[in-house]
């Protein structure tokens, strides 16, 4: 007997399969290619694990229409405030002198989390926001963040306001 995705229900596990490849790709530059996450990729690589572990409760409970409505508002949430990090810190890239991001006080509260003392190779902020030492097709890490963060945001939304599947 075939298992069939309902109409709807792939959107969920697409954000959660993309989520957990982008997370898997960050653990990539950092401990082969030692880029250290600064504190905004931090806070980024939290909103993809906000974004990713709440498509998949929605893919495995897909709900009914009310409260798989609900799901993805809080996918568009955290893959907006993704996004606006990832913006913020694309902006400290092309204007460095515009903040300084060594040693700051988010890096002091993010190191002093419960997530950064449990997994601190996942969450423990180390680097400087404004280096540029990654590109592709001329666009750095956190552009492409931003780019990511709005596709899932967009696919959220999408199926916040599609009308497909049981109601």
């Amino acid at each position: 007997m075939a298992y069939y995705l309902k109409p709807g229900r792939w959107i969920f596990l697409a954000i959660f399969l993309s989520c957990a490849s982008l997370i898997t790709y960050a653990l990539y530059l950092q401990l082969v290619r030692n880029l250290l996450p600064c504190p905004l990729c931090v806070v980024q690589r939290i909103a993809y694990w906000l974004v990713g572990l709440t498509a998949l409760l929605a893919f495995v409970h897909f709900p009914r229409l009310r409260s798989r409505r609900i799901y993805s508002g809080l996918v568009a949430v955290f893959a907006l405030c993704g996004a606006a990090v990832a913006l913020r810190q694309a902006w400290l890239v092309r204007y460095p002198e515009a903040f300084e991001c060594g040693i700051s006080a988010e890096e002091t509260f993010l190191n002093a989390l419960a997530l950064a003392q449990w997994w601190p190779t996942m969450f423990e902020a180390n680097g400087d926001c404004s280096d540029v030492t990654w590109k592709f097709a001329a666009l750095t890490l956190p552009d492409w963040s931003a780019i990511f963060f709005i596709i899932l945001g967009g696919l959220a939304v999408y199926d916040l306001f599609a009308h497909d599947g049981p109601r």
